[in-house]
């Protein structure tokens, strides 16, 4: 039952680091569930504390990952319009992974701010500091499957 749950677990660290990635899954909680699968085999034992502390981690980074872009457009100049554009662009083209995410923050955005009665080079502008923060939102849900799958090598290599 060990093996099962081994690979088990490998399979979801790995599948949410993937989907980081690809954006059709969540990544990080993915990564999570698979350290609290290993946890269950007999080859490692995590605390309650860790449990905790990686779970706050999860739940601020899925929400950072929405929230840094609007962020990150508002605080360069962009205005509510930009920022409200940005939202309803990431949710309206969701359904397609990251590329639609990123392209209905980029078009959001970039509409928003025509709204907001901006240039058109000004609309680009902030339409693009968008997209720099949603790939730095994308970085952190990496860096944290990163320290799920640390956790995992680390607990397999008492194994070989």
């Amino acid at each position: 039952m060990d093996n099962f749950l081994i690979i088990f677990a490998g399979i979801l660290i790995i599948g949410g680091l993937i989907g980081c990635l690809i954006g059709k899954f969540p990544g990080a909680p993915v990564s999570y569930v698979g350290l609290v699968v290993l946890h269950y085999t007999s080859l490692t034992e995590f605390s309650i504390h860790f449990f905790i502390r990686y779970g706050l981690l999860v739940i601020a980074v899925q929400g950072l990952d929405y929230l840094i872009p609007n962020w990150g457009e508002h605080k360069f100049g962009g205005s509510r319009l930009g920022v409200w554009g940005s939202i309803t662009g990431m949710l309206a083209l969701m359904y397609f992974g990251n590329v639609g995410i990123m392209a209905g923050a980029l078009i959001g955005a970039f509409v928003g701010e025509l709204f907001a009665g901006k240039q058109n080079h000004e609309a680009i502008s902030h339409a693009v500091n968008s997209f720099i923060y949603f790939i730095l939102g994308t970085i952190l849900q990496v860096i944290v499957c990163g320290i799920f799958l640390y956790y995992y090598i680390d607990n397999l290599r008492y194994i070989f």
